[in-house]
């Protein structure tokens, strides 16, 4: 048996960790054979992904509940799986760890067997980050365990209906690819559970299923709305040909179209949400987009219809809302969520506002016996109410953040920073003052959800952070000061990209250069440089992007326009300046180019690697640590629907480029990659699904999942020797003290030694920080408290001679001061 073996100085017992891969138990075609690793993996499994936090949830896009059980409920985070509460919402565990991961889209429970649940992966909230899921996944056993039942290329499945009295009987709406044609589209049904599913409604491969309803008494009779829709890295379009409602009164052997029945919009259509009224099967409520769109209503199960709304509250920003859903015991009850949760009591003429703890609202589930209890989600988790939505349960027991960029500061210990999606910024202590880290070890920081947050590197109090709009803020913590540094002081929301002067994208760099603590770098189309903190700005590059006026015009329509930056195009999307060459800067953009100056913005030079695809995003640029002249790149092309892994590297300036993503999965598409700073060759990356490190300069690549869930990383940093992840949809990851892994990439193996140590790395003696190294719930895991050492045998000693495992810490002049000596544990 061969394994990397961890202890602590501070524990008398041997942590012996033997943490498989994460694997998929599932019957999906198996992938094509990957190339021998460098590193056998059995060498560093005994190493672990560490959980930060903070436990502050992030967007989910499902849940449901169970009749009759108060306690039990589940949700589908975006980036973060399947989550299961036995409280009533006071405590959350994920269930779909181990098994599958990334954004959920649907979560259905059987009302005649609740031990069987359905999940479709893939969010509907199609936002430009989003992600997409691994089809259909089912559990017989309440969540303990899962197995991968069919629509794979589905991508976002976001509605799942169980036929009442048959949980084999399973309906999925699937919205398909977000960034391109898709014949996986459409209402799917199995009859087995899962095991062969027929697709019984298609329309063409633009238009996906969006919303499906059962009648709960016939559930024959359904409902299902389709929605012409599609994304580009430069534009949303909700609406067109295809879009529309329909109806099937034999289980969805046949479909009839209503969509241009009596009372309904005329003109192009865009996202609609359906309900039926449990208590009227009848009465249907819908939420139609379209110019004259709004909420209607159907007396007639659907024959005619009438606009008992138009409210703007009920229908802005559409695609991302739009779900409707009616009281189970007043026909005239309906809810609707959108950035507000809404209620009316007569038939939709009217709302009011059910105020909730975190606004921007996607799902609801409501008890079919008990209509007061329910369970809702929104941009900040997923929320239980007893009381109608009197009150609610806390959402800050759900570490399901997404976070897009992290960065590290010079306190001791060193905080994370980052920006985490409807939420704030935030910084947090890598380790916590107490058992672990808390409420009280994390804060708000500079900037807004989506930026860059950078500390300076003087004084770790003083924080600059960014936010959409090319919003840029000084946040002095110490003083309470705060203030705008902006570049370009305007607010371009609303405007496409080709009205404004600088096109700042949602995610645009900022960053301190590695060479001087005095000079601050921002980006748009151009690269901006700041010598006094940001009270001056100036320009020190041409437009080093395509330009292309095509690709910048307003986004959204053909019905709604939605300019919030997130499309803005034709952008500086990464910015890394040399740690050893000061003046050698590298800028990525996400229309496909890569350029370097090397005399600090004087003149530069379009390096872009021949052969790269033209329209690909340069997510990350990593220089060189090592050597001058040297530089690795991480690009994606999802939003072209490809989701093929690109890196390469550089060794002369970007004269000439080497592709290094072999061992990557070919639908892990990458985010970044890093090199670790004090072992050459040695290189980590951050993909859609999880981690991957490489031992041979990028030769290949095998996993570094370990025991971090599937999820996405979008960024990554070295810090004191450790690896901090940002995941968008787990919030903060560590894998403390990378010593081990930088004397695997310097010997590779051990060929024949019995037993090797591995130098263990400079430990702190903290007076002031908590300790741990052991899980609590609700709160991020602390570093063990002491010194870490890692050592490897070869082979698991007899069971007679365990005892005579011994470790000796000695002096420098060999006196022994501590001995560990017994059993490791299983």
């Amino acid at each position: 048996m061969k394994s990397l073996i961890r202890r602590t100085a501070a524990l008398i017992a041997f942590l012996i960790a033997f943490a498989a891969p994460v694997t998929a138990r599932s019957a999906r075609p198996a992938k094509q054979e990957a190339a021998r690793p460098a590193v056998d993996p059995a060498l560093f499994q005994g190493l672990k992904w560490r959980e930060i936090g903070p436990f502050r949830g992030g967007r989910v896009a499902t849940v449901t509940g169970l009749a009759g059980d108060r306690n039990t409920y589940y949700f589908g985070g975006t980036g973060g799986g399947v989550w299961k509460t036995a409280d009533a919402g006071r405590t959350w565990r994920n269930v779909s760890d181990g098994f599958f991961g990334g954004s959920i889209g649907a979560v259905a429970v059987s009302t005649w067997d609740p031990n069987v649940v359905y999940v479709g992966g893939g969010e509907v909230t199609v936002r430009g980050n989003v992600s997409h899921g691994d089809g259909v996944w089912k559990s017989t056993d309440a969540g303990k365990t899962w197995k991968f039942s069919g629509l794979a290329d589905g991508r976002q499945i976001v509605s799942l209906r169980i036929h009442p009295r048959n949980p084999d009987l399973v309906y999925a709406a699937v919205l398909g690819h977000v960034f391109g044609p898709s014949e996986m589209r459409g209402v799917y049904r199995s009859r087995d559970g899962g095991g062969h599913w027929e697709r019984i409604l298609y329309v063409n491969d633009r238009v996906g299923a969006f919303d499906l309803a059962m009648d709960p008494t016939n559930p024959r009779i359904l409902y299902a709305t389709t929605w012409n829709f599609h994304r580009t890295p430069y534009s949303l379009e909700s609406g067109g040909e295809g879009s529309g409602i329909w109806k099937s009164t034999d289980g969805g052997d046949a479909w009839t179209e209503l969509t241009r029945n009596p009372g309904l919009p005329k003109g192009t259509l865009g996202v609609i949400g359906i309900t039926v009224s449990p208590s009227n099967p009848d009465n249907l409520y819908a939420i139609v987009e379209a110019a004259e769109g709004g909420l209607f209503r159907s007396r007639d199960a659907g024959k005619t219809w009438t606009k008992t709304s138009d409210d703007r509250e009920l229908r802005q920003r559409a695609w991302y809302y739009s779900h409707v859903f009616a009281d189970p015991k007043d026909e005239e009850g309906v809810y609707a969520t959108n950035v507000f949760f809404l209620h009316s009591k007569d038939g939709g003429k009217s709302f009011s506002r059910i105020r909730v703890p975190h606004g921007d609202n996607h799902d609801l589930w409501i008890d079919p016996n008990d209509p007061l209890r329910m369970i809702e989600s929104n941009d900040g988790g997923a929320t239980v109410s007893n009381d109608g939505g009197k009150t609610w349960t806390a959402e800050d027991n759900q570490p399901t953040a997404q976070f897009y960029r992290v960065s590290t500061d010079t306190h001791v210990p060193y905080r994370i920073l980052g920006a985490q999606q409807d939420n704030s910024a935030v910084r947090i202590l890598s380790r916590g003052r107490g058992a672990g880290i808390g409420p009280l070890d994390w804060e708000p920081t500079s900037g807004g959800e989506s930026g860059y947050i950078v500390a300076d590197p003087k004084n770790p109090d003083v924080v600059y952070g960014g936010s959409y709009g090319g919003l840029l803020t000084r946040l002095n913590h110490a003083t309470g000061d705060f203030r705008d540094v902006n570049p370009w002081p305007d607010n371009p929301m609303g405007y496409g990209a080709a009205d404004i002067k600088y096109r700042f994208q949602w995610n645009f760099p900022i960053l301190f250069s590695p060479n001087d603590p005095n000079t601050l770098y921002a980006a748009a189309q151009v690269l901006f440089k700041s010598t006094d903190g940001g009270q001056s700005w100036s320009v020190i590059s041409p437009d080093l992007t395509r330009n292309d006026r095509s690709r910048q015009g307003p986004s959204g329509g053909p019905l709604t326009k939605d300019n919030t930056s997130v499309e803005y195009y034709d952008t500086i999307f990464y910015v890394a300046e040399s740690p050893l060459e000061p003046g050698v800067i590298w800028t990525g953009s996400d229309d496909g180019l890569i350029h370097v100056t090397r005399d600090g913005g004087k003149s530069w030079k379009n390096v872009t690697p021949k052969g790269l695809p033209e329209w690909i995003m340069i997510n990350q640029i990593d220089a060189s640590p090592h050597d001058k002249g040297a530089a690795y790149v991480a690009a994606t092309m999802y939003k072209s629907d490809d989701l093929r892994p690109y890196l390469y590297k550089t060794a002369d300036y970007g004269a000439t480029w080497t592709r290094i993503d072999s061992g990557i999965d070919p639908s892990h598409f990458t985010r970044v990659v890093r090199a670790d700073p004090a072992r050459r060759g040695l290189l980590y990356a951050g993909t859609e699904r999880g981690m991957y490190v490489s031992f041979d300069d990028g030769a290949r690549w095998q996993p570094l999942q370990l025991n971090l869930p599937i999820v996405p990383v979008h960024d990554l940093t070295i810090k004191d020797g450790s690896l901090v992840a940002a995941t968008h949809g787990r919030a903060f990851w560590v894998l403390d003290d990378l010593s081990s892994l930088r004397s695997l990439a310097a010997a590779h193996d051990f060929g024949a030694a019995r037993v090797h140590l591995f130098p263990p790395s400079p430990a702190y003696r903290y007076t002031d920080a908590g300790g741990g190294g052991f899980q609590l719930p609700g709160v991020g895991q602390n570093p063990p408290a002491g010194v870490v050492v890692d050592y490897y045998l070869k082979e698991a000693p007899p069971a007679d001679q365990a005892k005579d495992v011994k470790l000796e810490i000695l002096t420098r002049d060999g006196k022994v001061i501590r001995t560990f000596q017994g059993k490791p544990a299983e």
